[in-house]
């Protein structure tokens, strides 16, 4: 089965979610393709499981449907308290869930996703009054330029071995979570140490929401630029100047116009 289906998909992984939903209660009739029935069964789980209601089924629905533990994962209670703590309509936010994190802040092992940026480790251990010129000779985790990534669960041990120089600096290097904030921001929000803010990391794609949220709120352009919705404006912020190669402004404003039409279809 497709990893995300959504409506307008057509096929066998849409008739085998379909026969899955009728087994669990749902009716649906299995037509192989993903309409509105299927999409308003999926967002009925989602709502049942308490996870963020969009009428898409991905894993986190997957999993909601195979009765396994999803406390862990984002709620729609999470997306609803960073929408009202950032004063923003509830789509704003939808939309940047949906276009600037990962879809999922956890690896299989229940770590959470992290990307360890060994130019950033340089700039820490300075920070740290370390001499970064000391360790040279380990370019794959300390070195003046970007690079050296291993992806997934490999970045733990790029970590590891970072952690055994400096703890503090190395996970101060790493971006953390669904929304990939990195480290050496704990102390501009508002954690006691980096130890309180990796520790938050590991709660749950909630905790990492309200991490996010607390960047958003530390930065007035970015804040700024979400509530007026300038959605490029905030896409280069928050993204850098290649936000426009990927098309993270369009794919937010879409975003947003999907999530706010959802939303006035419900209240009608």
């Amino acid at each position: 089965m497709s990893d995300i289906l959504r409506k307008g998909d057509i096929g066998q992984a849409v008739a085998d979610l379909q026969a899955d939903l009728r087994r669990a209660g749902y009716a649906v009739a299995r037509t192989s393709i993903y309409d509105d029935g299927t999409r308003d069964a999926v967002a009925t789980l989602q709502a049942a499981a308490g996870l963020v209601v969009d009428g898409v089924y991905g894993p986190k629905s997957r999993a909601a449907l195979a009765n396994f533990d999803v406390s862990r994962m984002l709620r729609e209670s999470d997306l609803i308290a960073a929408a009202e703590r950032l004063g923003v309509p509830l789509a704003s936010i939808k939309a940047v869930n949906e276009v600037e994190s990962r879809g999922h802040g956890f690896l299989a092992d229940g770590r959470p996703v992290i990307l360890f940026e060994r130019h950033v480790f340089w700039r820490q251990l300075a920070a740290h009054g370390v001499d970064p010129t000391r360790h040279a000779e380990r370019p794959a985790i300390l070195n003046r330029q970007r690079g050296g990534y291993a992806g997934g669960a490999a970045e733990y041990v790029r970590l590891a071995s970072a952690m055994q120089i400096h703890a503090a600096a190395a996970q101060e290097s790493a971006s953390w979570g669904s929304f990939q904030v990195m480290g050496y921001h704990w102390n501009a929000l508002g954690f006691a140490d980096i130890e309180s803010f990796v520790a938050t990391q590991h709660r749950s794609e909630g905790d990492q929401l309200a991490t996010f949220t607390a960047f958003v709120l530390a930065d007035t352009a970015l804040h700024r630029a979400l509530k007026a919705r300038k959605w490029a404006q905030f896409a280069r912020l928050y993204n850098g100047p290649a936000y426009a190669e990927n098309l993270y402004d369009t794919k937010l404003a879409r975003a947003y116009a999907r999530f706010a039409g959802e939303t006035l279809e419900a209240a009608t």
